[in-house]
């Protein structure tokens, strides 16, 4: 489950990147990497938007195992 806890992170951590070059520069990284609103970049914005729905669930049982 660790492994697991440091793939969430780090999508995280690119999540919150990109919607803070959203927010700075109007630059959405992912979309200009993988097209806006592919197939691929809808993916991605899935996968990252789960991750923070594991963070939140899990955050006790995250801070336990990491102990």
């Amino acid at each position: 489950m660790k492994k697991l806890d440091v793939i969430v992170a780090i999508l995280l951590v690119i999540g919150g990147l990109n919607w803070g070059l959203v927010g700075l520069f109007e630059f959405d990284l992912v979309a200009t990497i993988f097209g806006k609103m592919s197939a691929l970049s809808r993916l991605i914005y899935a996968v990252v938007g789960l991750s923070a729905v594991y963070q939140i669930f899990q955050w006790k049982a995250i801070q336990k195992r990491w102990k």
